[in-house]
């Protein structure tokens, strides 16, 4: 297959003219041919939901020998990437927004105090934000995230989050909802905060908490709670959640009579990606009914494992965490004579705790992570390079995923209430090998294991969650009166955005092998390849 480039510099004389279907002109792709715009017909707009359909199956196989593949890639990355609008399905129209953020200085006007509006307090409609930042060179670079096989630099542009100046909802009319899914996770109580605080900036009368996540929708024994800034202002004090949380759903259609029967017109929903599959179900259904409901998600993971987000919130805080239970594992392994510290963290999937714990510790001596496998046994697995730190260090600390080493462990064959399969304790059967093997031969070890996957789970918010919590609130709001619905949002880049939710409930967010950050948590750690 020859490269898009070779094309490109054998067309450059008589550069081939693409047709760009789209309806905006600001993606800019910097291509090296001329692409001109023309009105889309029927046939192509049947053509461009075709291939979004595709991509979002997976299937797309994109013919990068076609000089114009980027201005395709382009088409079916804003349909995709185009947020759901309650206006698709309902004929509303735009009023004045009441959210305003006041300049301290007032000015006079006819004779009265008048406090103006500040400048350049809102986000245009048209703004967005750079989904991918780092232009890779080669393939070979690493972590390289690359479209084509010369990893050429396609821009990726995402809706920007925050206020706009006009709303799609009277506030004094309107009845939100919040519902916190899933396990704890800390930061929870400051996004509810938030969420209050900046529906009652709006003007919004009606707020209720739904208890016990999905079920508080359909067990008619709990009943709503209803919240305003008294009732949340030292919530995020404290780490849980006010309104409590669960595991699993009812049924999709009778979740959405009971937000009917409410007569909840918003309803902002906190969780991970099982949650996001429900809250975009739920989205779907009110769509299907032609329901003014706007179904705004905020992404909750302790395990930073939703796809195309910088964090999610309760991250930095579960890391920070981290390091009490680590340093504790050091300071008995360094203690006691040939002592072995060993830690299991959270991360079903992916090991981005671990990895993180590992590199801001700088005690840890092997990290083990889902995405990576290892051996146990053997002259290259972990407990070979156990002997060599007892025998070196005197001895060692180990950092372990509760995802990691699934293939050693006896399979459940159980799952919980959100479908996720049980697994195994990968930090036990780690601590009974570790004992066993220097029983074998001879050589004392004293081990001691820590998991303190529940304590962290109930923490507080740390000041760089308690931040991000603070705006992912804020801009749930801001998501919900623009009209939007099927969205969650989130931090790409250090920047706001909102996605569609199926995008980011594609795959769960792993660890790439090769990425600068796993190749940096190796060099501090200094062990070898365990495979």
């Amino acid at each position: 297959m020859a490269s898009a480039s070779l094309i490109y510099a054998v067309n450059f004389i008589n550069p081939p003219k693409c047709i760009l279907h789209s309806k905006r002109d600001y993606f800019s792709f910097n291509m090296s041919y001329t692409c001109t715009k023309s009105k889309t017909s029927q046939r192509q707009m049947r053509n461009k939901q075709s291939r979004m359909a595709t991509i979002a199956a997976g299937n797309q196989e994109m013919d990068f020998t076609d000089p114009c593949w980027k201005t395709k890639f382009q088409e079916d990355f804003e349909l995709r990437f185009n947020l759901p609008h309650l206006k698709d399905v309902l004929p509303i129209k735009p009023r004045p927004t009441t959210f305003s953020l006041k300049n301290r200085n007032a000015r006079v006007v006819n004779g009265a105090n008048v406090l103006e509006d500040r400048k350049n307090g809102y986000v245009n409609e048209d703004d967005r934000a750079l989904l991918k930042v780092i232009r890779y060179s080669s393939p070979t670079s690493a972590g390289a995230e690359c479209i084509d096989p010369d990893c050429s630099w396609v821009e990726q542009w995402v809706r920007r989050a925050g206020p706009r100046e006009e709303i799609f909802f009277e506030p004094g009319e309107v009845k939100a909802g919040i519902v916190t899914c899933g396990g704890l996770c800390p930061g929870l109580n400051d996004v509810i905060r938030q969420i209050v605080f900046t529906l009652e900036l709006y003007g919004v009368k009606k707020i209720v908490g739904i208890q016990y996540g999905y079920r508080g929708l359909f067990d008619r024994g709990l009943a709503e709670i209803e919240l305003f800034r008294e009732v949340v202002q030292n919530i995020n004090l404290a780490g849980g959640s006010l309104l409590g949380v669960s595991r699993g759903g009812a049924d999709i259609s009778e979740i959405v009579d009971s937000i009917q029967a409410r007569g909840i017109d918003m309803i902002f929903i906190l969780g991970g990606n099982g949650t996001h599959a429900g809250a975009n179900a739920i989205h779907n259904e009110c769509h299907r009914r032609k329901m003014k409901v706007s179904v705004i998600c905020v992404p909750k993971t302790i395990d930073n494992d939703i796809l195309l987000m910088d964090k999610t919130f309760g991250f930095d805080t579960a890391v920070e965490e981290a390091q009490r239970a680590i340093n504790s594992a050091y300071i008995e392994a360094r203690s006691a004579y040939h002592g072995i510290g060993l830690v299991k963290l959270m991360g079903r999937s992916s090991g981005f705790i671990a990895m993180h714990a590992s590199l801001s510790s700088g005690q840890i001596d092997i990290c083990l992570i889902p995405e990576v496998p290892f051996q146990i046994e053997g002259p290259y697995g972990v407990l070979r390079h156990l002997e060599h730190l007892i025998e070196t260090k005197g001895s060692a600390v180990l950092c372990v995923a509760e995802g990691a080493g699934q293939d050693f462990v006896e399979k459940t064959n159980s799952t919980d209430a959100s479908g996720n399969a049980r697994l195994g304790d990968i930090g036990v059967y780690l601590q009974q090998q570790i004992k066993k093997h220097f029983r074998r031969i001879d050589v004392p070890a004293d081990v001691k294991y820590i998991d303190p996957t529940y304590m962290i789970r109930a923490c507080r918010a740390n000041a760089s969650d308690a931040v991000l919590c603070t705006v992912l609130g804020q801009n749930a709001v801001h998501g919900a009166f623009a009209g939007f619905s099927g969205i969650t949002v989130g931090i790409c880049n250090s920047h706001y955005v909102y996605l569609p939710i199926p995008e980011v409930i594609a795959s769960p967010r792993v660890v790439d092998p090769d990425s600068r950050m796993w190749h940096r948590c190796l060099t501090s750690t200094g062990q070898p390849d365990f495979n």
